[in-house]
């Protein structure tokens, strides 16, 4: 799979997620274990952080929550799940995160419902 750190360039600590949202650090960890966002142990010294493209207007992006479901629920890692969705697929064409941030689910789904199986 891809490097994370290619993939992915902009990343947010929980904090800074809080104040994007409007949030308390614990509403964006519970939106971490409810899987509206995901988060994963990175930088130093290592503090969980969040991928910026996985928001979208001051919002988790829409559609995100049935997504991660459908990947964690096919056995995808955290980290396995972002590579995914930051990864360009030629068929779809371009990355699952851009067809999502657009509300733009469907063939994503499909996608990962197949990867799922």
């Amino acid at each position: 799979m891809n490097d994370i750190d290619t993939l992915i360039t902009d990343w947010l600590t929980l904090p800074d997620v809080a104040e994007r949202l409007d949030l308390e650090v614990s509403k964006v960890r519970r939106l971490i274990e409810d899987g509206h966002l995901v988060a994963v142990r990175r930088g130093d010294p290592v503090v969980r952080m969040i991928p910026a493209e996985l928001l979208v207007n001051d919002a988790p992006v829409p559609h995100l929550t049935g997504t991660i479901t459908v990947l964690r629920d096919g056995g995808f890692s955290d980290l396995e799940l972002l590579e995914w969705l930051f990864t360009a697929d030629d068929t779809l064409p371009g990355r699952p995160i851009d067809h999502l941030r657009r509300g733009q689910r469907g063939e994503v789904r499909r996608r990962a419902l197949a990867l799922a199986l």
